[in-house]
């Protein structure tokens, strides 16, 4: 009998740590603006103000995709070739001039480390993607990872988009981008208006 009890204190370590994780996820969600900010910069402030308001998509979804994207670094490239703050392929930039959404004139689509013209094209295709979605917000953030093609196939899934999604990358990118779309519109609330 004793051995049992000695082995009791067992049974505690998993509940310990249940209460260490919740602890640990309640200060992140409730933790005050000064502690997170570090963990959610924001930069370019006029060139997303700019960008969101000719393309009317919000500010803050444009902010939390260029952290995700390339966490504030213009000269971000991916090993597939996209380029800048929003992570675009210059196939991409240049249909967005084809398309009309952009003047090439001025916004060269092959100058996507500028921090302007990439978060021009970028808030143009963002807009392109709500629009061809029919405004849904997270199916063109599923498009901006995965593609058209591969979200018109999980749209047409008779299940909510996230339960759709194939690709665990793409999922995991819908979330992190909702939850830093939040966390932006919770820590600089008010920065957007009036520019």
């Amino acid at each position: 009998m004793s051995a049992l009890r000695a082995f009791g204190w067992f049974r505690v370590i998993p509940l310990c740590l249940v209460l260490l994780f919740g602890l640990i996820s309640f200060g992140y969600t409730s933790a005050p603006s000064l502690l997170l900010r570090p963990f959610y910069p924001l930069e370019y402030q006029d060139y997303i103000s700019k960008a969101s308001a000719r393309y009317s998509v919000d500010p803050y979804l444009v902010a939390a995709v260029i952290e995700c994207e390339s966490n504030w670094n213009s000269d971000a490239e991916s090993y597939r070739g996209a380029q800048g703050l929003m992570q675009l392929m210059p196939d991409t930039a240049s249909d967005m001039v084809r398309l009309g959404l952009v003047d090439g004139s001025e916004y060269d689509p092959e100058d996507l480390s500028d921090a302007e013209t990439n978060i021009m094209f970028g808030c143009a295709y963002l807009r392109y993607l709500i629009d061809y979605f029919n405004g849904s917000t997270d199916y063109a953030i599923a498009a901006y990872n995965a593609g058209l093609s591969n979200v018109e196939e999980w749209a047409s899934a008779a299940t909510a988009l996230h339960n759709a999604i194939t690709f665990p990358e793409t999922q995991a990118y819908l979330i992190r981008v909702k939850n830093a779309h939040k966390r932006y519109q919770e820590l600089y609330a008010g920065t957007f208006e009036g520019m």
